[in-house]
């Protein structure tokens, strides 16, 4: 399979290499709360310069500068490669096939089925996209099609240990070296867990109905693109536009969540409910606060904007 760890490193140790390498390594996703860092290796400085549909105002999945780790917080890092084969089918799931329906974790055929894993999955691969310069539904389907690595064999009872809702807290006090170790082991097992489920061929992951849902979510984006980085232009804090490199994973939420909202049209508490716990989940700090009021402001402005249309319209009907 087209995945492959290529290096595990500690924070010291992945500073220096950043040094070296002059920011040609991007971040893939992040959690503080994680020992895990998923970074893309393959994004060249050089080779994604020359058009314009970015993130905020300089970013976009087709056209990404060479970004750096930054300052974010990680006990280690993990790089992986990206699948390099795939194949474009058009979705196929609407919206009522998923919106609102409480779905177990684990389908009968022993993979991830719940709406959560789709938007995880949906963030992970837009994010990834951005960092490769790449269609976002073109990479899907390249991961989704890749071919696995012969011997290649993935453990489905590490679903069942996976968890969705393992955010960062406030820091945790020990009282004896006992108990540190102990807080250790369970952060490096819970680590394993994620980047093999992380890691591993989608389609021994996640169900069709997740599949389907995650493409849909994705084809959403790509729609709505172009409006929303406006919109994010105008609600997202300033010091995230002054260097919009280090947050991408911020603007992915945004993205996903504000299309969700338009596109699919799910209910907004959910939505930002969702986006709000990947932002605790993936991302450090006070992101999911800011996400939080971000997608508030994107609904309220919404709400004021269509309502003056909604009158409009049946005034021209009545005329």
């Amino acid at each position: 399979y087209g995945y492959r760890y290529l290096l595990l490193l500690t924070k010291h140790e992945a500073g220096e290499l950043e040094t070296k390498m002059e920011g040609s390594i991007s971040p893939l996703c992040l959690r503080s709360s994680s020992s895990l860092c998923y970074l893309s290796s393959n994004v060249s400085p050089d080779s994604h310069r020359s058009l314009g549909f970015t993130l905020v105002d300089s970013l976009r999945p087709t056209n990404f500068v060479s970004l750096r780790t930054g300052n974010r917080r990680s006990s280690s890092l993990r790089l992986i490669l990206s699948p390099t084969r795939g194949a474009i089918r058009p979705p196929t799931l609407t919206a009522e096939e998923v919106k609102d329906v409480p779905m177990p974790k684990i389908d009968k055929s022993g993979r991830l089925s719940s709406p959560r894993a789709a938007r995880e999955l949906a963030l992970v691969i837009l994010y990834a996209a951005c960092l490769e310069g790449s269609d976002p539904l073109r990479l899907f389907e390249k991961r989704i099609n890749a071919r696995r690595e012969p011997g290649y064999e993935f453990d489905k009872t590490s679903l069942l240990e996976y968890n969705h809702m393992s955010f960062g807290g406030p820091p945790v006090k020990t009282e004896t070296s006992e108990e540190e170790d102990e807080l250790v082991r369970h952060d490096e097992n819970e680590s394993k867990i994620e980047a093999e489920v992380l890691s591993a061929p989608p389609k021994l992951v996640y169900s069709k109905l997740v599949l389907r849902f995650a493409k849909k979510l994705l084809a959403a984006v790509v729609d709505k693109w172009d409006s929303h980085v406006v919109i994010i232009e105008k609600i997202s804090p300033p010091d995230w536009k002054s260097a919009p490199a280090g947050r991408i994973l911020e603007f992915s939420i945004l993205h996903l969540a504000m299309s969700e909202m338009a596109v699919l049209e799910t209910r907004h508490p959910i939505v930002i409910n969702e986006a709000v716990d990947l932002a605790k989940r993936f991302c450090d700090g006070s992101a999911p606060r800011i996400i939080n009021g971000c997608l508030r402001t994107f609904v309220k402005d919404r709400a004021a904007t269509s309502t003056p249309q909604a009158l409009e319209s049946k005034q021209e009907v009545s005329v």
